[in-house]
């Protein structure tokens, strides 16, 4: 790394135009938005013709949102996020010539120790692992548990639910736990009578699942690049991060219970709950995974009323746990965390061979699993499948029909029907809503003459005190209410319904199959055969692989043009300066602000794993060692940092908490990003502080103050 060390190079357009780059791209991660882009409606329609005529899509013809052509231009919004902006970024240095194939290579087959290749395999195989557990039912049913044993004291309960998520987190990462947990929450502090916001509840859980995942160094691909970078044995960063991670989680609880989240509407001293009838809790429960397994209870659930909450109720209290997927996949995350953990520090340098080479046939098992698992259960899970989808189309048709009753009704009760159309239509219609009762028999009015209904009008009693409108009919043989000015349509509502579902199935069979289509009807097929494989790999992390190579692609231009040595050199003059003590201080001060600033928590430790590697060959070349206590304080405030900085002041600050803001998002739960700074800086400031604390006494009291030997 010698010649990346001269700094002469930020004087050149290229590298200054390479950090504005970096910089731009990282503020568009935190504040994403869209460009809109137009092009001409006769070259869009001609694209939809070519593909249509290539049976790739539908013909637009049949699709009304294609039916615009009063406008000349075409609207698409390009989105510019944590995916889409490091890759431009990308592509635009590329071509100005201010990267090339050495930055390309290195930011993604790797360098000096940090194999970005390796990296995102290991992590998102045993990702797979993790997910499948949590597919299984395994975290909802022990949270359940862990619900039961709280009982209706609210304080146990979050110290249960606290030391559960913190407990789970240490071993399978945050991203299961925010999967399930942020959910479960959500259901949790919906059907509580008397919990009037889950701030609480969920700010907990985040900050407690990204401090958790500190521990293990497959729990997070933050501490994958760290240790990579400084060539750490797995066993030997768990035991160096153990103390100040569970110091923190112990000291920040009372923190969290009595300061910050003291209220009684946050946390109730006694939690009242809806209760659960006796035949939901003898209900068999059925896979969520499976579409429409809870027939049209997924959609009532979204309606904020007693009927919905209870449906709520029913998903935290009686949840479904696959047991054998469950047990196997414990097992199989167990053996391979054993054998990462065994393997790593057998291995003198501590990554002798890749760790995917471990994980990735452990993953692959618990894939053919899950396949032969939905194989053998396929009839069971087509069948729930195909009775929950009757019973969605049968309630929508329902929905649909009631609102097209209520608005007619109300099309005719309204003054202008009454007043401003006296014509023969409308008393005619009028008078053909109603019905008279003569000995229990239910009879339709005909349509009267003009001068009958006049006459009826100017009574002071125009309609049988027996009178009922047809609206309020519940017989399966109600009448289809018709507003032309022919004689009431007597043809039941049924009878249309299937009627208009034949058209719609002749109409759908006649036209022919896309490869839309086609894609469509095997995704169907796959979610009811092998449900737990297609939520697992719709669960899946796939956004970081673009995101994290794009983001090791621009750090390496920043080593290459220059500025990572500058800011190296001003590392070393703060260290100089303050010592081990403000090396700690400084570093995770850095990484938490990074976080939130420099492409999430993973682009700030690629950033400040090349800032200590140039530090360290600075050291090297002026012949004037490190000690070995202070460069360990920098390398671990750093882990500490970048895994705390996750629950800082922005989503951005990491994937989990774009995660969890978007499942809060599907239940109904809206955090603002003021909001989310707000509550979450006297958590990072208590959190940081305690953990720095306990590591300036553990690294005093374990490394001594000798050259640190590489």
């Amino acid at each position: 790394m010698a010649e990346d060390l001269d700094t002469s190079k930020i004087k050149n357009w290229r590298s200054i135009i390479t950090l504005i780059i970096f910089v731009v791209t990282n503020i568009v991660v935190l504040f994403p938005f869209t460009i809109p882009i137009y092009i001409p409606r006769w070259l869009y329609n001609a694209t939809l013709d070519g593909l249509s005529a290539l049976r790739v899509i539908p013909s637009r013809k049949l699709d009304p949102r294609y039916q615009d052509k009063q406008s000349l231009l075409v609207r698409f919004n390009f989105p510019l996020n944590f995916v889409t902006a490091p890759l431009a970024a990308d592509l635009f240095l590329l071509a100005i010539l201010a990267i090339g194939r050495k930055e390309v290579h290195d930011g993604t087959l790797g360098a000096d120790n940090i194999i970005p290749i390796d990296i995102m395999a290991f992590f998102l195989t045993l990702a797979y692992i993790a997910i499948s557990i949590d597919a299984s039912g395994l975290i909802r049913w022990l949270a359940f548990k862990v619900l039961q044993k709280g009982g209706g004291v609210g304080h146990r309960l979050f110290f249960y639910l606290y030391a559960f998520f913190f407990g789970l987190g240490s071993f399978i990462g945050n991203d299961p736990i925010i999967l399930s947990g942020t959910a479960f929450l959500a259901y949790m502090t919906r059907v509580s009578r008397n919990i009037v916001h889950p701030r609480a509840w969920i700010h907990s859980q985040f900050a407690v699942a990204n401090i958790a995942s500190a521990i293990l160094v497959s729990s997070n691909p933050t501490n994958l690049v760290l240790a990579g970078a400084f060539n750490i044995k797995f066993i030997v960063y768990t035991a160096n991060m153990i103390v100040p991670v569970v110091v923190t989680a112990i000291v920040i609880f009372p923190f969290l219970l009595y300061i910050i989240f003291a209220d009684v509407s946050l946390i109730p001293f006694s939690i009242q709950m809806h209760e659960l009838s006796d035949e939901a809790k003898a209900r068999k429960p059925v896979n969520p995974n499976i579409p429409h397994a809870r027939g049209n209870a997924e959609e009532e659930e979204e309606i904020n009323n007693e009927h919905g909450k209870l449906l709520s109720l029913e998903e935290i209290m009686n949840p479904f746990l696959d047991k054998g997927g469950a047990a196997f996949g414990a097992v199989i995350m167990a053996a391979t965390l054993i054998t990462l953990l065994a393997l790593n520090a057998a291995s003198s340098s501590g990554h002798a061979h890749p760790v995917f080479w471990v994980t990735l046939p452990a993953a692959f098992i618990m894939f053919c699993w899950d396949l032969a698992s939905g194989w053998l259960h396929r009839h069971e899970t087509r069948e729930i499948a195909a009775k929950g989808r009757r019973e969605v189309e049968a309630a929508r048709a329902e929905k649909e029909r009631q609102d097209s009753k209520l608005n007619l009704q109300e099309q005719i009760d309204s003054p202008s029907a009454r007043h401003e159309r006296p014509d023969a239509l409308g008393l005619s219609l009028r008078n053909s809503l109603w019905t008279s009762v003569d000995g229990g028999d239910i009879s339709v009015g005909a349509p009267e003459s003009s001068s009958h209904s006049e006459k009826r009008l100017a009574d002071s009693e125009p309609f049988p005190k027996t009178a009922i409108p047809v609206a309020t009919m519940t017989s399966p043989q109600e009448p289809y209410l018709s507003t032309s000015p022919e004689p009431l349509d007597m043809t039941p509502v049924n009878a249309i319904d299937e009627e208009k579902r034949t058209t719609g199935l002749r109409k759908e069979a006649s036209s022919p199959q896309t490869l839309a289509s086609l894609v469509t009807d095997l995704y169907q097929w796959l979610q009811e055969t092998f449900p737990t494989v297609t939520a697992v790999v719709s669960h899946m992390p796939f956004p970081l692989i673009p995101f994290a190579l794009s983001m090791f692609v621009l750090v390496q231009a920043l080593v290459t043009k220059g500025w990572v040595p500058v800011f190296a050199y001003g590392w070393d003059r703060w260290v100089e300066k303050t010592g081990t003590v403000g090396a700690i201080g400084g570093m995770g001060f850095l990484s938490v602000i990074l976080c939130n600033f420099a492409g999430t928590n993973i682009g700030t430790t690629i950033l400040l794993s090349r800032v200590i590697q140039a530090w360290q060959e600075i050291h090297r070349i002026n012949g004037i060692p490190i000690s070995d206590r202070t460069f360990w304080a920098s390398v671990y405030s750093m882990a500490i940092g970048v895994n705390y900085g996750a629950f800082s002041t922005a989503f951005s600050a990491s994937l989990a908490g774009l995660l969890w803001r978007d499942i809060l998002g599907r239940k109904h739960i809206r955090v603002g990003s003021i909001e989310f700074a707000r509550v979450n800086l006297p958590i990072i400031a208590i959190s940081m502080a305690v953990g720095c604390t306990v590591l300036v006494g553990q690294i005093y009291l374990v490394r001594k103050p000798t050259p640190y030997d590489a």
